[in-house]
């Protein structure tokens, strides 16, 4: 498409209606243009080292303004006809027309507005984000930078939670761009001297170490404010030009401020943000007890995650943005924590829902007043192709199954599974009272314990993460649990003799109880569940021309898949903790790029955050983790803005293993947040309440993570027993694909995952979500029969939707209602 339509004005005036013209409208008469045209965000789009963020053009609060000389039109764009062919032919080369319906197209052809975005009421003292800025926002971030100026002139703290990837390092950047007084213009600077602009003190960030140059990188490329980075050598000169007044901003890391918060709290700063601000969940930790100490009322924390496991973390959050806002600790644990839980178990009473109703609504008003959450899908959701997230059961093997028995068997967990029952010795203490507060005959509490014979003051409660974590491994792959040999001898020679406890006669069948280097045996998939489901996955996406990312937590696993890759001559890139920085972004850049790189393994630590993948469309999480939001930020490295293809998202879990409670708790704890944040309604599943020991239930407590599951459908069994989803079978072939449905896939059972979570509960006050479900119901019987109309199962036929265009979409819908006349 030829942009010599593009056509740019600057805002402007008659000069014989002067009298009609706002006061900030007569300032703007002759502003200077943006820093930044069509053309050079144009060009921005091709630069990977560019933050998705700025790539968004705003497709919002814009004109369209036409001039009759094109001659005129190329001398106030900049740009001859020419120039403005070329950049048409670089939106072609970008591949947006395929994501881009007809609306879209039609915000393309608008103007970048010239005008800045005024914050301020009327009649106020101006207060704008620089058109520089605004022009490059869209409308939704327009919103989140308004929603933090009001905060600030109210002189309050809140929360900004907008998904990951929707911008709120750039929101930020531009109200604090806006309260500054920011302006290109050259008035604002005396000679090589930057006057300073701040009238209520300097403005400190604190961020994770990982971004804290990411934050000094979009301070350059979006703004014009001074800032300089408190980490590492130089900090007290930093600090001196602070305290002077020549530096706008201060940067630092969470290490470093909670290192040096005796000095940085003693300064009166004007605004602090926290980036990352779920890190202040727990009001014990060295970090919380330091940010407390900032003097300011007007605190702002960045969060897409503001609750990952309980509800009183929304407590330490908001009262360090806002003291107050929700009472005392006490008021907000029986009014609000408490409450919610317990109206959540599934044979709550019906008074206890009823209430537990009436408090999520008033706490959802009260946060609504300190914090903006928006997610993807309400405000970038048509720049998107969407997601699919899908929650895959593989079967353990048979030589996993019988490891993990022998597991639950070791005398540590027998002591944990026991410790309430009464004593052996005549005692009427329990057990773990008594005489088994250790277990001196355990190999891992024997480890645990080689400097201390008589136990700690946990015992044997210590014993329960060491046990866990060897559950995990071995539901993900035997080799886990052989020693390392970068560990001591000593430790070597303890995890060899558990290794050969758990495989006992199998010892062989795995090679030994010593790390094993061979390829062969390490790529062959027999004895692990999740591997021989991959296989079969992976073989039917590469031969669809699909691109993979494929996460773990574990660098062994990487290896071990790294190995399965190659044996299958499957073409990859891997990134890891030992992968150089600056090595990071030249992989990414190859993946999107070359059609021929078919799979990414990616450690999920090092690749959670900071990555846009946007090529990929399966995404393979290969081990949970017990922090919902961890998985989240894996599956968001593809299902981001500039994304090409529709996502779809497979989180492995081991059939009968630990890792069913693992999920499990992660459906608890996403609805106990969707209730908590945002107010909404979901489905009851569980008898457990979250700390809760007189309701432990399916979920909580020692005795329920070191069950046998092997012979049960754990998570299957409640989601169908009291959810509202399909029969297994079905459920089965919806979310893998019905051309897998004859296969064995070893898979037990599968779900959509937002088919669990955002369910729903009913009730009589329910009636419009009633409505709106039946009315889904019937468009889905719709479109189940237009697939069969076009002879397509229904993932093809979705797929195909997807890439067809408006035009051919008509014609198919014109087809089928003359099919059915």
């Amino acid at each position: 498409m030829s942009l010599n339509a593009w056509k740019l004005e600057l805002c402007s005036y008659s000069s014989s209606n002067t009298a009609t013209i706002p006061a900030y409208g007569r300032d703007l008469q002759h502003r200077k243009p943006p820093k930044s045209n069509i053309s050079a965000q144009l060009r921005r789009l091709q630069d990977h080292d560019f933050p998705d963020d700025a790539r968004q053009l705003n497709n919002n609060n814009v004109d369209v303004f036409e001039r009759s000389t094109e001659g005129k039109d190329a001398s106030i764009s900049g740009r001859t006809d020419s120039e403005e062919r070329n950049v048409g032919e670089n939106v072609a080369s970008l591949g947006l027309a395929s994501c881009l319906k007809t609306r879209d197209i039609r915000d393309f052809n608008k103007a970048v507005p010239v005008a800045p975005l005024v914050l301020s009421d009327p009649g106020d003292p101006i207060v704008q984000v620089p058109a520089s800025i605004s022009s490059r926002l869209l409308e939704h971030q327009n919103g989140g930078v308004q929603f933090l100026y009001n905060l600030y002139k109210k002189n309050h703290g809140g929360v900004l939670g907008d998904d990951m990837g929707l911008g709120k390092t750039i929101q930020t950047i531009a109200f604090l761009s806006a309260i500054i007084g920011n302006s290109t213009d050259e008035e604002e600077y005396q000679g090589d001297q930057r006057r300073n602009r701040i009238n209520g003190g300097p403005i400190l960030i604190v961020c994770p170490t990982s971004v804290i140059h990411n934050w000094g990188d979009e301070f350059s490329k979006w703004g014009d404010l001074s800032f300089s980075i408190y980490h590492g050598p130089n900090r007290d000169l930093i600090l001196e030009k602070i305290v002077g007044g020549t530096v706008d901003i201060l940067i630092t890391s969470f290490d470093t401020f909670r290192i040096n918060d005796k000095t940085l709290c003693k300064i009166q700063w004007d605004v602090v943000v926290v980036d990352e601000a779920h890190r202040l969940k727990n009001e014990k930790s060295g970090l919380y007890k330091s940010c407390v100490g900032l003097q300011t009322k007007k605190r702002f924390g960045l969060t897409g995650t503001i609750m990952q496991n309980k509800i009183s973390e929304l407590f330490n959050l908001f009262d360090w943005v806002s003291p107050g806002s929700l009472g005392t600790r006490e008021h907000f644990r029986d009014f609000y924590d408490e409450p919610l839980k317990h109206g959540q178990r599934l044979s709550a009473p019906e008074r206890f829902v009823r209430i537990a109703d009436e408090r999520k609504q008033h706490l959802s008003s009260v946060l609504k007043k300190y914090l903006l959450r928006r997610t993807k899908e309400e405000t970038i959701g048509h720049l998107m192709l969407g997601k699919e997230d899908n929650v895959v059961f593989c079967t353990m093997s048979e030589l996993q199954k019988r490891a993990y028995r022998r597991m639950l068997e070791q005398p540590e967990i027998q002591t944990l599974i026991h410790k309430d029952l009464p004593c052996g010795c005549g005692s009427p203490l329990k057990q773990v009272e008594c005489c088994n507060r250790t277990v001196p005959d355990g190999i891992l509490w024997s480890w645990l314990h080689k400097d201390n014979p008589d136990g700690c003051d946990s015992c044997p409660f210590c014993l329960v993460l060491p046990c866990i974590v060897k559950l995990q491994q071995i539901s993900n792959h035997l080799e886990l649990i052989k020693p390392n040999p970068k560990d001591d001898t000593e430790k070597q020679k303890k995890d060899a003799e558990l290794a050969s406890a758990i495989f006992g006669s199998d010892v062989g069948l795995v090679g030994g109880s010593t790390q094993n280097e061979s390829f062969m045996e390490l790529s062959d998939v027999e004895h692990c569940g999740k591997m021989q489901a991959l296989g079969r996955l992976v073989s039917l996406w590469v031969s669809h021309g699909d691109k993979i990312l494929l996460f773990s937590y574990s660098v062994r696993i990487l290896d071990i898949l790294e190995k399965f890759l190659i044996r299958r001559s499957y073409c990859f890139s891997r990134l890891d903790g030992s992968t150089p920085m600056n090595l990071r972004q030249s992989l990414v850049d190859d993946f999107n790029r070359c059609p021929s790189k078919q799979v990414f393994l990616i450690s999920t630590r090092a690749g959670g955050l900071g990555l846009n993948l946007v090529s990929a469309n399966h995404v393979v999480i290969f081990d949970p983790n017990w922090n919902p939001s961890q998985d989240l930020q894996a599956q968001d490295r593809s299902f981001r803005y500039g994304q090409k293809r529709h996502v779809v998202v497979f989180r492995f879990l081991a059939a009968g293993s630990v890792e069913e409670l693992v999920y499990s708790r992660q459906i608890y704890k996403q609805q106990l947040s969707n209730i908590a944040v945002s107010g909404k309604m979901e489905k009851r599943y569980f008898e457990g309440i979250q700390d809760c020991k007189d309701f432990q239930g399916e979920l909580f407590g020692i005795c329920n993570l070191f069950r046998d599951l092997s012979d049960k459908l754990f998570t299957s069994e409640i989601i169908e027993q009291h959810g509202e989803t399909g029969e297994k079978d079905s459920n089965t072939k919806l979310v893998l694909g019905s051309t897998l449905e004859n296969k064995d896939l070893g898979v037990v059972y599968s779900h959509r995952n937002e088919d669990v979570v955002n369910m729903g509960g009913r009730d009589a006050s329910s009636s419009l979500i009633e409505n709106h479900e039946t009315s889904r119901k019937c468009k889905r019987e719709e479109f189940m029969l237009i697939a069969e109309f076009m002879g397509m199962r229904e993932l093809e036929f979705s797929k195909w939707i997807l890439s067809a265009s408006t035009t051919v979409l008509e014609e198919m819908l014109q087809k089928y209602k003359k099919s059915k006349c």
